[in-house]
């Protein structure tokens, strides 16, 4: 054993003899081992785990997950491996020699059982009441297991407050096993580092920065610890009981818009395939709760893509023509609460580089508290907004205080999507089983370009789509306007497009090489970021980030478990119900058009859409940005 392999593991787990491997002993190369009666081959280092998944051997975990770094803490894992003086950790043992593997054998039972005893010794609660009931692995190991009483007795009485400060994140240490996912997640997949395991031994918590509330942290709402945890320890601040009072109430007009990721995720928590598109089922069932109206967030959507798109030329036109140096670029997307969020605490100084333009949940309930009365002759104070969203962070947006230029408060309640589930099933309705239907008039059609946002790279798809039109009067040139470069999960992407032939009005951007990137998860915002500080990417025109992995599909809010194979499947269900749209294109959207005819008649980015559509606004000269 070299000095590397020492340090891996204590004296007590460390091999009494290693020799090395006859076929390989490098990395790269294979190795033969035993797993229980059966000789397989696997790539040096493959860890006990990997090896068992890839042969169709159940291996129970808790702390491991596929989208975290290998910690080895809650000790679930327990396998025999020979030669061996103690029980080693499948997760976190790498095979680098000759070995044989028992996965099943009395002491390793015995011991899985009295680890999940001792878990559920520190665990307090009712597993009826509690949020993850019938979807906590916990539970369900006490199950597997037979654990049918408390061989170490258990908690009477809570030992911790819960912290519900947050309008995203409700944290209930008294049901934290301290697997540590949630520190892993936060830390290495987000790069935010609001949570840390504090303490040694039975005395070890997990907790925030000098204990203190998470809303009083850096936490920027983005839920995916909540999306790790396997337990109740971690979930969202769930506005459902708020939300049936107002439908109960005859004096309100309660509406609701659904996002497309939430619309490609709900049929999961009624036991369907990942990838399962429920969208006509959904409005069906929502009407049937008792939502007055049910409309579609890609609406909006598409009204962003007019807004940000717009200034995204507006810019580029101060910038190239009028030489103004106070206007920045590359612009960033804003869509993100989470990487709004993100920007906001970590890089201040770089805030006049994102996009004015609401998200499109913000956008909508400015409408819908504008336009829409005036239509249908509705006392705003009357119309109660509710968005169905993938995304915790959403619950934070809608309730910043500056999210109320309608005069009232724009979005009244952000739900999850596991949140719009629950309710469904509350009323007594098995989602699959509803006969399909439309969205509601006036912001029932909406364009494929509004849908893909719910991806990882949808947004700067969708925008390109609208932008390269308006300049040059063509097509965006890609396929079926299948724009590949800004599609799939690498962490970073850069690529650009050539303007030629631009219309007269666009013709200060003839030959100019757009060059975008798109960016997912806040850990490669932080790479972006940096790149910007470098300057390393000052020749970027516009950049989409999302705070999410895999982008909205990847939500905080989505339903549990998650990994990269479900976030996969879920933006595949988003682009197959893309295609079959007749309107794939912004500014093609009828509804699109009639609302700047009759309600934003200066068209885009102007003074009374930035009132209600952006944050802020500041005119230089004929621009506004």
């Amino acid at each position: 054993m070299d000095k590397k392999d020492k340090l891996r593991a204590p004296v007590s787990q460390q091999p009494l003899k290693v020799e090395k491997p006859a076929d390989t002993n490098t990395i790269g190369g294979t190795i033969s081992v035993q797993l229980n009666e059966k000789k397989v081959v696997v790539p040096f280092g493959t860890t006990i785990l990997d090896a068992c998944k890839e042969n169709q051997i159940y291996i129970p975990t808790l702390c491991h997950h596929s989208d975290l770094c290998i910690a080895g803490n809650c000790r679930v894992c327990l396998v025999e491996v020979e030669g061996m003086r103690t029980l080693q950790t499948a997760c976190s043992f790498p095979i680098t020699s000759n070995i044989k593997i028992r996965t099943s054998t009395e002491n390793v039972r015995k011991a899985r059982r009295h680890v999940i005893d001792l878990l559920l010794s520190e665990h307090y609660g009712d597993c009826y009441a509690c949020v993850r009931n019938n979807n906590c692995e916990l539970q369900s190991l006490a199950k597997e297991y037979g654990v049918d009483s408390f061989t170490f007795g258990h908690i009477k009485e809570p030992k911790y407050e819960i912290d519900n400060s947050s309008p995203s994140v409700i944290r209930d240490m008294n049901k934290c096993v301290n697997c540590r996912r949630c520190v892993r997640t936060c830390i290495d997949l987000q790069e935010v580092g609001v949570l840390e395991a504090v303490g040694r031994g039975n005395e070890t918590k997990i907790t925030t920065f000098m204990d203190k509330p998470l809303a009083d942290v850096i936490c920027i709402n983005c839920g995916q610890c909540i999306n790790r945890c396997p337990t109740g320890a971690l979930h969202a601040n769930d506005p459902s009981d708020d939300i049936w009072r107002a439908i109960d109430d005859p004096t309100k007009h309660v509406v609701i818009q659904t996002a497309p990721s939430p619309r490609a995720a709900i049929a999961e928590e009624f036991g369907f395939p990942a990838g399962t598109s429920m969208t006509q089922e959904l409005n069906t069932a929502l009407r049937r709760i008792g939502f007055d109206k049910v409309f579609d967030t890609n609406f909006s959507a598409d009204l962003t893509i007019m807004e940000e798109g717009t200034e995204l030329l507006h810019r580029l036109k101060s910038k190239i023509v009028e030489k103004d140096d106070s206007v920045k670029l590359p612009q960033f997307t804003s869509c993100s609460p989470g990487w709004v969020k993100y920007i906001e605490h970590f890089y201040p100084d770089y805030l006049d580089h994102l996009s004015t333009a609401k998200s499109p949940q913000q956008m909508f309930g400015a409408v819908l508290k504008t336009f829409y009365a005036q239509e249908y002759w509705i006392d705003p104070k009357d119309i109660v907004t509710v968005a169905v969203m993938p995304c915790s962070a959403k619950k934070f947006e809608c309730n910043r205080p500056e999210m109320n230029s309608s005069g009232f408060k724009d979005v009244d309640y952000g739900l999850t999507t596991r949140e719009l589930a629950k309710m469904i099933r509350e009323a007594g309705i098995h989602l699959p089983e509803m006969p399909k239907s439309g969205f509601d008039d006036p912001f029932g059609e909406a364009s494929g370009a509004g849908l893909i946002f719910g991806a990882t790279g949808g947004v700067m798809e969708a925008a390109l789509r609208t932008a390269y039109e308006l300049i040059t009067g063509r097509e965006v040139p890609f396929k079926d306007l299948k724009i590949e470069p800004c599609r799939g999960f690498e962490g970073v992407k850069k690529a650009s497009v050539l303007l030629e032939g631009c219309k007269p009005d666009y013709s200060f951007l003839e030959g100019v090489e757009l060059k975008f990137m798109v960016a997912h998860g806040t850990a490669n915002a932080m790479t972006v970021m940096e790149m910007l500080k470098r300057g390393e990417i000052d020749d970027v025109h516009f950049i989409e980030i999302m705070g999410c992995p895999g982008g909205c599909i990847g939500g905080g809010g989505q339903p549990i478990p998650t990994s990269q194979e479900i976030r996969t499947k879920r933006a595949e269900a988003i682009y197959k119900e893309e295609e079959g749209l007749p309107i794939r294109k912004s500014h093609d959207n009828p509804h699109i058009t009639y609302i700047y005819e009759k309600f934003f008649k200066e068209g885009p980015c102007s003074e009374l859409s930035h009132k209600l559509l952006h944050t802020h606004y500041t005119k230089r000269g004929k621009y506004i940005v």
